[in-house]
């Protein structure tokens, strides 16, 4: 769909709705076909192109770093290989950096965290009509292709970051120290029902804050990119100029894709940091 035939609101509102499949009030399974019926689906309802495109692009970097793994060379290495060299070794930098313990699932994690994000936050620079488009003319009257637009992949990613925190702090704490943190820190004894509010939100808080700082600046950016993409239906002149401003936007926005994935990453491995360490 173009901006030329829809309203303005319509023209948000249909880029901002998933692809959502799930069972209606009737017992239907189907593709929601407005924001209603997705609603109404309930919880168990999946966004479809959420999940093709994350899965899709995980696959992706995985097929990229392990082509990369099996035929590496000792001699001059290729444009690729030295750019998997690169992100490798910046990313071990910096979890040397950050980590002090020894756990030899860290780099690899944050390896996956960083490459993976940046690539879902990277399809926030395609075109935003251009696969919908395509899409539309396949018979698919919704389609989003940013992932991290979805507060249910960015609050999946940082949910599987809380459940390792809690493992790693029992893991290396114990169950009795793991609770005494809670609940003896900061005030003592005396202060268990403060110390356990405290902590408790202290805690509960870094997956809200890892989702949510990752989905807000990502959707912020794609909203701008639609409200450009109206300018083009708004004559000649107006046309130019909203060209010009969606390059300018798109180097700038280039920048914060790969801070939003590199600050996941490092606020991932702080945390567990923090999980490893017998106080903080």
């Amino acid at each position: 769909m173009s901006a030329e035939a829809l309203t303005s609101a319509e023209y948000i509102h249909h880029h901002l709705t998933f692809l959502t499949f799930g069972r209606l009030g009737d017992g239907t399974w189907t593709f929601a076909h407005s924001a209603e019926q997705a609603k109404e689906m309930g919880f168990w309802a999946i966004n479809v192109d959420t999940m093709v495109f994350s899965i899709g692009l995980g696959a992706l970097f995985l097929w990229g770093f392990l082509r990369v793994a099996r035929n590496v060379s000792t001699g001059v290495p290729g444009g690729w290989q030295n750019f998997v060299e690169w992100t490798i070794e910046f990313i071990d930098e910096n979890v040397r950096g950050s980590f002090s313990g020894r756990n030899p699932l860290i780099a690899p994690l944050a390896l996956t965290t960083f490459v993976w994000i940046f690539l879902m936050n990277m399809m926030d620079l395609v075109p935003v009509d251009l696969v919908p488009w395509i899409a539309g003319h396949l018979g698919v009257h919704y389609l989003k292709i940013v992932p991290t637009t979805d507060p249910n992949a960015t609050f999946g990613m940082s949910i599987g970051v809380f459940l390792l925190i809690l493992y790693y702090s029992v893991k290396m704490k114990g169950l009795g120290g793991f609770v005494g943190e809670l609940t003896l820190e900061p005030f003592g004894k005396w202060g268990i029902p403060a110390n356990l509010l405290l902590e408790g939100i202290n805690l509960l808080s870094k997956p809200v804050s890892l989702s949510l700082r990752l989905f807000g600046n990502i959707y912020a950016g794609e909203m701008i990119f639609i409200l450009i993409a109206l300018m083009y239906g708004g004559g000649l002149v107006l046309g130019t100029f909203g060209g010009a401003l969606q390059f300018v936007w798109a180097v700038f926005h280039l920048l914060v894709v790969t801070l939003q994935a590199f600050i996941f990453m490092t606020l991932t491995v702080v945390y567990l940091e923090m999980a490893h360490q017998e106080s903080h």
